[in-house]
């Protein structure tokens, strides 16, 4: 905090601590006793033939707001409210600040946590898919966490792959899951527009329409089977079925990512495309990364039985 605005707070605060103090004693009057008093004043307000007198504020009353001016100060002595005074600090602990006070609850909340997902971090992930208590933490962390792109049932959307069929981009054992998971993945499909031309674009489109068993013109694929194997084979492999490693997908299958339909094929292959999972290191901690890896892996499992 700058100068200025620390003392901008320490005049204003005590600003307004010393006009409500002098209001409050300003308005201390002595009390009216008895009716007998014709000299007593009213607030003026007449209810039913009944006057309000302008009598101050019973004693306990006063003495209440006195406590909270005493309260106040009080506090401001303690906590960080006065400027950038920092508080009082204690022998065995720092000021207190808002920070220490949200890492002290979450050092508590770790340590009940610790006790529920720490049975589970020391076992096999996939040892962990087939446990149905566990299956329920995963699937709150992925509907947290995951679903907002994946689906809520993980069947994915354009663009966000469908994790439960055995179609995966990086592999879909237990191990490359949590590696996905933990570290994310960056697709990097180039754009061929400016390299192949439309036409080159529309013939690759057609024989990789051909591959998965769709309709095509045989004449155009058999022109883009050349432009494929001198431009595409390297990431998706010369029979077209991807390479895990570099997360080029099977293009044998009727799986797509962005859409099988012709249109969305000729922008793949024109624009390219440049798709990104989130790393969850940072955000999530490994003993929920690892119930969420066993909860994606469960999907699958569930797929093939």
């Amino acid at each position: 905090m700058s100068t200025f605005w620390s003392l901008w707070i320490i005049i204003l605060t005590t600003t307004n601590l010393v006009l409500l103090l002098w209001v409050l004693l300003a308005n201390r009057k002595v009390a009216v006793v008895g009716e007998e008093n014709k000299d007593v004043k009213t607030t003026g307000h007449e209810y039913d033939g009944i006057e309000e007198y302008d009598n101050p504020l019973p004693r306990w009353w006063f003495y209440m707001f006195l406590l909270t001016f005493i309260f106040a100060v009080g506090y401001l002595i303690i906590y960080p409210g006065y400027g950038s005074y920092e508080g009082l600090k204690f022998k065995d602990s720092p000021a207190w600040t808002s920070v220490g006070e949200l890492r002290g609850d979450q050092a508590k909340a770790e340590q009940v946590y610790a006790e529920t997902y720490g049975v589970y971090s020391k076992m096999p992930i996939e040892e962990v898919a087939r446990n149905p208590d566990a299956l329920k933490m995963g699937f709150r962390l992925f509907s947290n966490n995951c679903a907002v792109c994946h689906g809520a049932d993980g069947g994915g959307n354009p663009g966000f792959p469908n994790l439960t069929d055995k179609d995966w981009l990086y592999g879909g054992t237990a191990d490359k899951i949590h590696e996905t998971i933990v570290s994310g993945r960056k697709a990097a499909m180039p754009a061929w527009g400016s390299i192949m031309g439309e036409e080159g674009v529309v013939d690759v489109t057609e024989y990789v329409l051909q591959l998965s068993g769709s309709e095509h013109d045989a004449a155009k694929a058999e022109a883009g089977a050349k432009l494929f194997a001198a431009n595409c084979v390297a990431c998706h492999a010369a029979d077209g079925k991807g390479n895990q490693l570099v997360g080029a997908p099977n293009l044998t299958d009727n799986i797509w990512l962005y859409g099988g339909e012709p249109a969305t094929i000729r922008q793949t292959v024109r624009d390219g495309r440049n798709g990104v999972m989130p790393a969850q290191q940072e955000l999530l901690k490994e003993d929920r990364i690892h119930l969420l890896a066993a909860y994606v892996y469960s999907l699958s499992l569930e797929e093939s039985n």
